[in-house]
């Protein structure tokens, strides 16, 4: 759910306000409350939209049922005082009444929180730890609270402020922002109100990235590199197997840049004829489209911008597509099961914006959404690979296996196929044991497993061989 729908519901005639509050979904952004909740208890979850992107918490209404606050009107100094009583350091939070009727058919108000993404990690005055991740204000473990504050010492870059005002962006867009918000006020205050403008009201590097002119006079690594391989490998020197006429580089604000990038990408995508379900043969793109362009909308949002010299690159070869971003995941991700990483946004003002454009579907469930698509054509499973200062995501134009052969083999057998063909080279034991995250034992079980099925083969010269490897049968 978009932001904007959260902000229009509470801008309703006062008869319909709470009804419309009530049929909103809570997500990442957007929670409910009982006004009977108790200050510390409504602490938690300041802290936990602080630590992730911010957002709004609405009190007054539970279990369908709006109670407003007209009868417990003791407790608002309470609720106005839990992020200085309650967070460490206090959350930043605006608090406001908004009019609506209860149960009673009375008038009465619910109390709106308005919480900031925080640039350092909160917590409790107690030391627990809470981050927002879905609908969920989830209490994080010693480890993962330590991995959160080195992630936040990047994750506000694009709240850092540049010598440049709201004059210096691009009317049409803010104008586009500002309808697609349903808003009515200056350029200044709709800025202001997405956390786009400092407190002293400079223009921060998010605002410009998303509404400059042209953002790469003060940032000429944020840029998007499209480009179309002859095959299936890169190739070098004599050999380069770039096509001439497919390598494109798009400038520009952030919005923009996805739009042109993903016109581009549909225009070079490999397609093949197969047999549709409506009995005929059609033509469809090796990888499916709601699959790459969410993998580039994640890549344009989530790259460490602050990473100079480096920029996206969309590659698409003639059996897949590569797409590399600066940045690694943060801390709190698990590579070896990308399915449970929690959110984590390093641009939580970029995220925001383009959440509200509508820009991708639910960017929290992003990869999720990637893993889904690939399935449903009966692609394998996508590839996430981190290096020293970026990640790059494998869409790979191969079926999985089977489902009879699957049931044969160990749970995750696919996930060791799907790493040998992204690698596009022979594996040792050990670089899969590092990059699965698995247990030897269990790694070499599976591959084991494959070989019997004649998926894979081992080469070596003797069973102690260090230079062993594992190639695919294909």
């Amino acid at each position: 759910m978009s932001t904007i729908e959260v902000d229009r519901a509470l801008a309703s005639e006062p008869q319909d306000l709470a009804r419309r509050v009530l049929a909103l979904h809570e997500d990442q952004w957007f929670d409910r409350k009982s006004i009977r909740a108790n200050a510390k208890d409504l602490a938690q979850h300041l802290v936990a939209f602080a630590n992730a992107e911010g957002g709004v918490l609405v009190l007054g209404l539970h279990n369908g049922k709006v109670e407003g606050l007209r009868r417990n009107i003791a407790k608002l100094n309470e609720f106005q005082q839990a992020a200085i009583d309650h967070t460490v350091p206090p959350v930043r939070a605006r608090v406001e009444q908004v009019a609506c009727v209860n149960d009673d058919g009375e008038m009465d108000t619910l109390l709106v929180i308005r919480v900031e993404a925080g640039e350092v990690v909160h917590e409790l005055k107690n030391g627990d730890c809470h981050l927002r991740i879905g609908d969920e204000s989830r209490r994080l473990r010693h480890e993962q609270r330590r991995e959160l504050e080195y992630d936040k010492g990047q994750s506000q870059w694009d709240a850092h402020p540049l010598p440049a005002s709201v004059d210096d962006l691009d009317r049409s867009l803010l104008t586009q922002y500002r309808t697609a918000t349903g808003a009515s006020q200056s350029f200044t205050r709709l800025l202001r109100a997405r956390s786009l403008l400092t407190r002293d009201d400079r223009l921060t590097n998010a605002a410009y990235l998303l509404f400059g002119s042209h953002p790469q006079d003060e940032f000429p690594q944020a840029h998007v590199r499209v480009i179309r391989y002859l095959g299936k490998e890169r190739g070098t020197g004599a050999r380069l197997n770039i096509d001439d006429r497919s390598d494109w580089r798009f400038d520009g604000p952030i919005p923009r840049v996805i739009q042109q990038a993903a016109a581009a990408i549909d225009g070079i995508v490999p397609q093949r004829r197969s047999l549709a379900t409506s009995g005929l043969f059609e033509s469809a793109p090796i990888v499916p489209r709601d699959a790459w362009l969410e993998g580039l909308v994640n890549a344009v949002i989530h790259r460490s911008y602050s990473l100079g010299g480096d920029h996206i690159r969309i590659e698409v070869y003639s059996d897949r597509i590569e797409i590399e971003s600066p940045g690694r995941f943060p801390g709190l991700a698990d590579l070896s099961r990308p399915l449970d990483i929690s959110r984590f946004a390093r641009n939580p003002r970029i995220a925001r914006v383009c959440a509200d454009l509508r820009i991708g579907q639910e960017l929290g469930e992003g990869i999720k959404r990637i893993f889904d698509e690939m399935r449903r054509v009966g692609l394998t499973d996508p590839v996430y690979k981190q290096g020293q200062g970026s990640v790059r995501l494998t869409l790979l134009a191969v079926p999985r296996l089977d489902p009879v052969q699957a049931a044969k083999l160990p749970p995750r057998s696919q996930e060791i196929l799907d790493l040998l063909r992204a690698a596009r080279r022979d594996l040792g034991t050990g670089e899969i044991v590092e990059l699965l995250g698995m247990s030897r034992p269990a790694i070499r079980m599976r591959l084991e497993a494959l070989a019997a099925e004649g998926l894979i083969r081992w080469i070596g010269k003797s069973d102690r061989d260090p230079r062993a490897v594992w190639r695919l049968q294909e």
